[in-house]
């Protein structure tokens, strides 16, 4: 699951827990959209100085998560689960209180649907896509980039990869290999901090992503590479083989392939000001 929502257009950073098939939505990020405050973090202080004051149980509940954060690096945050979320918004004064409220039960049923019905995750993962104003075509090469994704790493679980600095490592070896940037670089390159780097490649960047992961994938079958090291010289190599294909592409273009161009939204210039 991707573990972004979006309401109104707004991101919300959630987590699903599978065992207890939880919500957890992150209580920064929701106090931002209700107050359209520029400083939730102190928002959010001064309200849990309050509901301690007065006694109440909401802020007890409130549990501590690793999520990324803007610049782009895991950190714990406090989120709650869609009850306690529920009682918390009720502390809050805003007119989008009762329309977020609706959001969050959706939310929950959607996630129910999926479930049961995995392909539903699939059409809504289009439809926030098209909600960002994505094209077709484009929406077509990231979904099927994404397929390619999830058959590397299935083979990597396979092969012995279980912990997620690992995944990232062999990530970055492939990305690096190909575009000649570490992801961080790449994302740095496009002005990018927490969002994923993915959703703001261009068509170009996504199918040589794709290239680098499933020559990656076929590399290390044909190998039968397991473990870190081995899958690391794989990495390299089917990172190499979308190099070279993107430097013969250049070469007939005169264009770059890796490039800053993204689907952020323009800066607002006059962003109102908390007292």
């Amino acid at each position: 699951m991707v573990p972004i929502k979006l309401f109104e257009q707004k991101k919300v950073r959630t987590h699903f827990d599978n065992e207890k098939e939880i919500w957890y939505f992150s209580v920064i990020d929701v106090i931002e959209i209700l107050t359209d405050s520029t400083i939730p973090k102190r928002y959010w202080s001064d309200l849990k100085k309050k509901l301690t004051k007065e006694g109440s149980e909401v802020y007890e509940k409130i549990v501590r998560l690793k999520m990324k954060a803007e610049d782009g690096k895991s950190r714990e945050t406090d989120v709650a689960d869609t009850e306690t979320l529920l009682r918390l918004i009720q502390s809050i004064p805003s007119p989008k209180a009762e329309p977020f409220k609706q959001w969050l039960a959706k939310t929950g049923y959607e996630r129910m649907q999926e479930i049961s019905d995995p392909s539903q995750s699939i059409d809504r993962a289009r439809e926030n896509w098209q909600k960002l104003g994505r094209s077709e075509k484009w929406i077509q090469q990231r979904m099927t980039g994404q397929e390619t994704r999830n058959k590397l790493t299935d083979y990597w679980k396979d092969s012995g990869i279980e912990k997620s600095d690992e995944f990232a490592f062999l990530t970055n070896i492939i990305h690096q290999e190909w575009t000649g940037l570490t992801v961080k670089k790449h994302k740095d390159l496009k002005g990018l901090k927490s969002q994923n780097l993915r959703d703001h490649m261009s068509e170009a960047e996504l199918i040589f992503t794709a290239l680098a992961e499933l020559s990656t994938r076929q590399i290390a079958e044909s190998e039968e590479a397991k473990g870190l090291i081995q899958n690391t010289k794989a990495g390299k190599k089917g990172g190499a083989v979308a190099k070279n294909a993107r430097k013969e592409l250049e070469s007939k273009t005169g264009k770059s392939v890796v490039t800053g161009e993204n689907f952020l939204p323009p800066k607002k210039e006059n962003r109102r000001l908390e007292e």
